[in-house]
């Protein structure tokens, strides 16, 4: 069968599949080179970023794969308009790859040896971005800020956390999943194909708020995140805490949550007063974070309210 018949037969299975509600057609996820064709608006740099490493402890592993798709955007809408970039480069960790690590990525240790990430690239590649965004920021960020400090001087935002997945719907905020349910796939576990399927989904919209999903995410690109430590809180209230999404810091020995927004911490503070410090005056300990800090393992600015 000639190239052009089986495309054309493709082509007709998949309208047939699509036409039928017992079924749901799943695609590659396309290598685009422009989502939109430019209309003169003054536009954004923006680059989505992906790791692959030896595991989960920025401490003992590192990096062995640094993916990113650099792209134009426009910060008021979120649309994407042209793919600028994409790199791809792997990385000697210098230690043997763990088995547990080989068998999510299948990166080898013949594959990386000898390899190193161009430091000098990058810096050239990221070069007025505005906005770097991954799927799960609160790993990648700490990972790359300790290999490549330029990262530390980046706004960023995050698909995972700044996006309500499972209020628009979604019963899970992974990324395979995601990409299922707006109908595509991809081969996991490479940096550069998870770059390309987060882009892809970036310019999806949600189905509830009726916005672009890398919309969502610019919303609160400039709205402060607040840690707060309820500091001396009651053992009593501990499953109170729990409940309201708090986690144990054992190293401080208190609950914290994370809120993002002013009128969040103002609640928030509402909220421990009356539910675990019964109405009596109180202080707590908050920390402050943007997007340059968000993310990161660096200490944002740390206060002490009165409740």
């Amino acid at each position: 069968m000639s190239k052009i018949l089986e495309e054309s037969a493709i082509t007709d299975a998949t309208r047939l599949l699509e036409a039928h509600p017992d079924f749901k057609v799943i695609r590659r996820v396309p290598l685009r080179t422009e989502f939109a064709e430019g209309d003169g608006r003054a536009l954004s740099k923006g680059v989505v970023v992906d790791t692959e490493t030896t595991g989960l402890d920025p401490d003992k592993d590192a990096i062995i794969e640094l993916g990113m798709v650099l792209f134009e955007f426009d910060p008021e809408t979120g649309r994407a308009y042209r793919i600028i970039e994409s790199f791809s480069q792997l990385e000697d960790p210098r230690f043997p790859m763990p088995l547990d690590s080989l068998a999510v990525h299948g990166i080898t240790n013949e594959m990386v040896a000898g390899k190193q990430i161009d430091d000098a690239e990058v810096e050239r590649l990221l070069s007025g971005v505005s906005l770097v965004v991954a799927h799960h920021s609160k790993f990648d960020r700490v990972f790359l800020e300790k290999r490549l400090p330029i990262f530390e001087s980046l706004p960023w935002g995050c698909s995972l956390a700044q996006v309500d997945w499972r209020g628009e719907g979604f019963g899970s905020a992974n990324l395979d999943y995601i990409a299922y349910q707006y109908g595509f796939f991809f081969d996991e576990h490479r940096a550069e194909n998870d770059c390309f399927a987060l882009m892809e989904v970036l310019q999806q919209w949600l189905p509830k708020s009726g916005e672009l999903v890398l919309k969502s995410i610019l919303n609160k690109l400039g709205q402060k995140s607040y840690t707060v430590y309820a500091t001396g809180s009651p053992y009593a209230t501990k499953d109170i805490l729990k409940s309201r999404g708090y986690r144990w810091d054992a190293e401080r020995n208190c609950w914290h949550t994370t809120v993002t927004g002013d009128h969040a911490i103002m609640d928030e503070a509402g909220w421990l007063k009356s539910n675990v410090y019964g109405g009596d005056k109180a202080k707590i300990e908050i920390e402050v974070q943007t997007c340059l800090t968000r993310f990161s393992n660096r200490i944002g600015n740390r206060v002490l309210r009165e409740i």
